[in-house]
This record gives C-alpha cells, sequence and structure tokens, in this order.
C-alpha cells in the first residue's frame, strides 16, 4: 500500500490487528513483554543521569516529558509513566491506541495518548525526550522520520531508538526463527529487507542533526526467556543520539 507520510499505511493495519491481545504477556506481542524491562530501564537510567537525577530513584523522570512514538498500545509508555515522565504516546494505528487509554485508565496512569505521525505535531510542542521502540524498521522514510522526531526535541534533549540489524543472523532469528520457527511472533511482522545497520543508522541520525552517544546490543537468554544489555548488536539493538 503507498505510504501516508512516514508511515506505511500496511504496518499500521498490521498492528492494529493485534491490539486485542497487546497487554497479554504470552499472547502476540510476548516478546515485547519480555524485552520492556531491558529496554525502558537502559533509557531511564540515561535520561535520568543526563538530568542529574538518581537512576534508582521510583520517581526518576518526574517533570520531563516523554514522546513515545510508535507507542502502540502502550507496554513502554506505562514504564516510563511509573517512574514520573509525563508521557505523550503517539501512534497511527487507532485501535492500538483504544487499548493504550483503557488499560492506562485502569492502571490510574495519566498519560496523554494521540493518534497520528511525528511529522504532524504542532512545532511549538517539544520534549525533553523521544523515543521509538521498534519503529523505524516498519515506517515509509526514515529521513523524513527521523527529521520530524529532531523538531520534537527539545535542546539538549535525548533521542532513544531500538531497533534491528540487518544482518544475515538477524535474518535467521528474528526473522526465520522468531517467526517462523518459534512462532514468537505473527508471521509477517517484519520486513528484513526493512532492518537498519548501526552505520546506516548512525549516517541518518548526523544527517538529522545528531550523534549516537551510547549503543547497546540486546540478547534473549533462551533458556529463562528474559533480555539483557550486551556488546552484540548483531540482531536488536538500543541507540541514544545527542544534537551535535
Amino acid at each position: 500500500m503507498p505510504p501516508t507520510g512516514t508511515v506505511l499505511d500496511a504496518e499500521i493495519a498490521k498492528f492494529d490487528a493485534l491490539a486485542a491481545r497487546w497487554w497479554d504477556p504470552d499472547g502476540p506481542m510476548k516478546p515485547l513483554h519480555r524485552m520492556n524491562p531491558l529496554r525502558t530501564g537502559w533509557i531511564a537510567e540515561r535520561l535520568a543521569r543526563h538530568h542529574g537525577r538518581d537512576p534508582a530513584a521510583r520517581d526518576a523522570l518526574a517533570g520531563l516529558a516523554l514522546l513515545d512514538v510508535g507507542c502502540g498500545a502502550g507496554l513502554a509508555s506505562e514504564a516510563f509513566a511509573r517512574r514520573g515522565a509525563a508521557v505523550t504516546g503517539l501512534d497511527a494505528a487507532p485501535e492500538a491506541l483504544a487499548a493504550a487509554r483503557a488499560h492506562a485508565e485502569a492502571g490510574g496512569l495519566a498519560i496523554t495518548y494521540r493518534q497520528g505521525l511525528p511529522e504532524d505535531l504542532p512545532p511549538e510542542e517539544t520534549f525533553d525526550a523521544v523515543v521509538a521502540l521498534e519503529v523505524i524498521e516498519h515506517v515509509a522514510d526514515r529521513a523524513a522520520f527521523l527529521a520530524a522526531l529532531a523538531r520534537a526535541l527539545r535542546p539538549g534533549g535525548l533521542m532513544f531508538l531500538s531497533t534491528l540489524n540487518r544482518t544475515a543472523r538477524s535474518f535467521l532469528m528474528a526473522k526465520l526463527g522468531a517467526e517462523y520457527l518459534l512462532r514468537l511472533l505473527p508471521v509477517g511482522t517484519h520486513d528484513w529487507r526493512m532492518f537498519v545497520t548501526p552505520g546506516e543508522l548512525g549516517a541518518e541520525l548526523r544527517r538529522a542533526g545528531f550523534a549516537v552517544a551510547d549503543i547497546t546490543g540486546m540478547a534473549m537468554d533462551p533458556l529463562t526467556g528474559r533480555w539483557r544489555a550486551c556488546r552484540d548488536v548483531s540482531v536488536n539493538y538500543l541507540v541514544m543520539a545527542r544534537a551535535r
């Protein structure tokens, strides 16, 4: 299908179809549930330190405005909100957002959820941090997407991205293994051709006015299903970027 702004319509439909089971820890989003503590913890620690906060404090992100782009049903948004951040979740999938709003309300969390694209945000609305987790490998135009994220960031703000590297190993593990062999994800969740190497992402961030300030690989323990940070970025990785 043709792209709508930076987002492919087919990708919106794909994730909308999963909305009803997004919060099921054993459902189709099980890998994201397992990965979420690592992703959000790594980001929260660096964001807190950047602002002179104690990363171990329960409210380490209190008062910080955070934009969660491609928030889906709110797994990461809720984790950041529980650390005190003022979270705005943005997604183009209406059914996923409906699930996000319902879950946040049931949990007593004040999160602002909006349907739309980052390029549609008003220029006067900016954030201390912009987060896009497992999103950039699904967008139609990465350069335009990163430029939109950059515009949403306040001076001195931080950008965080997580994605999949385009390697033979990621094809075997994240595509064939996760979707076809182990059935950890619905078949068709990913298009390996849209995976992004760290070198490509670093160059695109530089063109958007940013530089990679930190990077870590993410690996799953096959016995426990838990995720840990590691040096190996050949499959999943997280990036923190600062304005140059």
